[in-house]
């Protein structure tokens, strides 16, 4: 992370504008401290990906809370290739003011070039990909496929600095590391399972209660310990030992899957940070 850092810093005199991606799901949670150290002065165009798997009251407050902070903003989706092309229209946009004082100088501006970071496994090589309109990034299904910085041409007048996925070498906030670990952000064997999941459970109990009703069948789920709740989920889904013992791994990893493919539907989990 350090010297993916030092690099970025280096050549942050080489761009005109960096492009910052997070999980629309969790963007406290996939907001990289250290990234916001970088930016500085430099203007910043803060991308929401995945915006089609989060709640959309969460995104809107989460818009308007970094918007405060002075960050642009653009809502996208690097699979559906939702508003991606409007990605390079609105770094023009951002960009106007300074490209027409260069114009008015008699100077030409050139390519626009801006460095797009984001933590691991968040759709950054995905769209890179769409913006180039081919396979220029290694795409992958875990967290850590980028490994080294590489400039990218996405039109005659725009070039992409593509970075390292990075995060931060220790989670201060232990919610923060259970959102990542939640979305798998973060390689599932990074914490215990069990861990995960009694948190994952007592969030969707707490924000989504009806989501999870509707979706295992569970009754009168208010009076219903952890275990009881993973008793009728694993009763709902089958995931039965011999003797018809619930299979408490086989049920968590159905319950993390349901969650990040959109079974139980659009959801953020962040919520708390803006007391949502």
């Amino acid at each position: 992370m350090f010297k993916s850092f030092r690099e970025m810093k280096e050549r942050l005199k080489l761009i005109d504008i960096m492009i910052i991606l997070v999980d629309a799901r969790i963007p406290y949670s996939s907001m990289n401290p250290e990234i916001l150290k970088l930016v500085g002065e430099k203007p910043t165009l803060l991308l929401f990906n995945k915006m089609d798997l989060t709640d959309r009251k969460s995104l809107n407050q989460w818009i308007k809370y970094y918007e405060n902070l002075g960050f642009y903003t653009l809502e996208i989706s690097s699979e559906t290739g939702f508003n991606i092309n409007r990605i390079y229209t609105r770094t023009k946009e951002i960009l106007s003011e300074k490209i027409q004082k260069m114009e008015a100088k008699g100077a030409k501006f050139g390519s626009i070039r801006a460095m797009i970071v984001g933590i691991p496994n968040v759709g950054k090589s995905t769209l890179i990909n769409k913006l180039a309109n081919k396979k220029v990034a290694v795409v992958g299904n875990k967290p850590g496929v980028t490994k080294s910085q590489q400039w990218i041409k996405i039109k005659d007048d725009f070039e992409l600095l593509d970075t390292p996925g990075v995060l931060w070498p220790k989670f201060d906030d232990p919610e923060v590391g259970l959102n990542l670990a939640v979305t798998g952000a973060i390689k599932d064997e990074t914490l215990p399972l069990h861990e995960v999941c009694n948190y994952l459970i007592s969030y969707l109990v707490k924000h989504y209660k009806e989501r999870l009703v509707e979706k295992y069948s569970i009754e009168n789920i208010d009076n219903l310990s952890l275990e009881e709740i993973y008793d009728a989920i694993g009763k709902k889904r089958g995931a039965l030992e011999k003797g018809g013992f619930v299979d408490y791994d086989r049920v968590m990893h159905i319950l993390l899957n349901d969650v990040r493919s959109k079974a139980l539907g659009a959801l953020s989990f962040d919520n708390e940070k803006l007391n949502i």
